[in-house]
């Protein structure tokens, strides 16, 4: 049988055992497990074509300027297309969320989708697509991670439990890891950015550098490739690891409930960004310096919840996290490479971690104290009328 014949046969089964499935239902509805595989995979596939395309588009414009059909955004269009499908099925058959994780997964995609035109938008006004901290930017990074969040949800209270319930759950809290740091990458990219101009041989085209320079009105001189590279405060590169990945790191390992857990989730995501290092340098784009420091602050995670009162768990939790982050993080700028930072804002950032991570103790308590939601149905059992 030829390829085209075998993909139309394949479609078409598809299509006959999807069909039943298709009918209005409200969230919460029975889902059969089968779907439920389906539609979970479909979210994967769509998380990995993102984490792929967002890897690849931070490097390509720290070489070229923007080009709306460039590889990575096609990619990334590929996963949105899954997601905007997902969407429209959890949101007409009911299957697969409870409300909650409905709700997050559409204003998530709302988000996201309405972000798109507006960074459209903002690079015909403003030109080079290179700062990852611009409110366009960050929109997308918001609907993202409510939409991350809502396939949390849903995974979190439909999946069987056992050990692949918690793997899943695990790639999932990734994938949510890996959006909160992606505007980081703008650092880690930019500090070799410069390094390589240092060295007489920049990684981006002279195009590009003359653009950024006439958007500054200056020339193309180390000032211009420092501001173009490096173009936030020093303290905010520690301050988002300190804080907002760390966050994400402690309720992973809150819902998950595995030792290590922290530990796995930033070993998986460093090893992704250890991984693709070479694949770039062999493609010839720019790498950028790898957070191999975040490490030793998940490991720290992992250590704090050791600590069995609650009430103890935030305080000594964000200074043991916020110590071996920063310390973890001087020692890297010190025999590799490491995007600048302020070690002064090592308290500020400590205060802050505690604070949410009192926040994370306090919601699981009085989730815990309450009684399951009505519409949080285990996957198979029968739906309320």
């Amino acid at each position: 049988m030829k390829a085209g014949a075998t993909i139309k046969v394949r479609a078409t089964q598809a299509v006959e055992w999807a069909l039943p499935y298709w009918t209005r239902g409200e969230a919460g509805r029975q889902t059969p497990p089968d779907l439920f595989r389906v539609m979970y995979t479909g979210w994967i596939v769509a998380f990995v074509l993102k984490v792929l395309g967002a890897s690849w588009d931070v490097s390509w414009h720290f070489k070229w300027l923007r080009d709306d059909l460039a590889p990575p955004h096609l990619l990334n269009s590929v996963g949105t297309a899954i997601v905007v499908a997902l969407t429209i099925v959890h949101t007409y058959t009911g299957y697969g969320v409870d409300r909650a994780a409905q709700r997050l997964i559409q204003w998530g995609t709302g988000a996201f989708l309405i972000a798109i035109p507006i960074d459209l938008i903002n690079h015909r006004i403003n030109g080079v697509d290179i700062t990852s901290w611009s409110p366009s930017h960050m929109l997308l990074y918001v609907g993202t991670a409510f939409m991350i969040s809502g396939v949390i949800r849903g995974w979190y209270v439909y999946a069987p439990k056992g050990g692949r319930r918690d793997i899943v759950l695990g790639a999932f809290f990734i994938f949510f890891l890996e959006n909160v740091l992606f505007p980081s990458e703008h650092q880690e990219y930019g500090v070799l950015e410069l390094a390589s101009w240092d060295r007489g041989k920049p990684y981006a085209e002279p195009t590009l550098l003359d653009f950024a320079a006439n958007q500054m009105g200056r020339p193309v001189d180390r000032g211009m490739v420092e501001k173009f590279s490096l173009p936030v405060p020093d303290w905010v590169y520690p301050v988002w690891f300190g804080v907002a990945a760390m966050i994400v790191l402690v309720t992973a390992r809150a819902l998950v409930g595995r030792r290590w857990t922290a530990t796995a989730a930033a070993g998986v995501y460093v090893g992704y960004r250890a991984l693709i290092w070479p694949l770039l340098v062999v493609g010839t784009f720019p790498p950028s310096a790898v957070p191999f420091f975040l490490l030793a602050g998940a490991v720290c995670v992992d250590v704090a919840f050791m600590v069995r009162p609650p009430a103890l768990r935030p305080a000594l939790g964000a200074v043991l996290v916020t110590a071996g982050l920063y310390g973890a993080l001087l020692l890297q700028d010190r025999v590799l490479e490491a995007p600048p930072f302020m070690l002064l804002s090592a308290p500020a950032s400590a205060v802050l971690l505690g604070a949410a991570w009192y926040g994370v103790e306090w919601y699981g308590r009085r989730r815990a104290g309450r009684s399951p939601s009505p519409d949080a149905l285990p996957l198979g059992a029968p739906a309320t009328p």
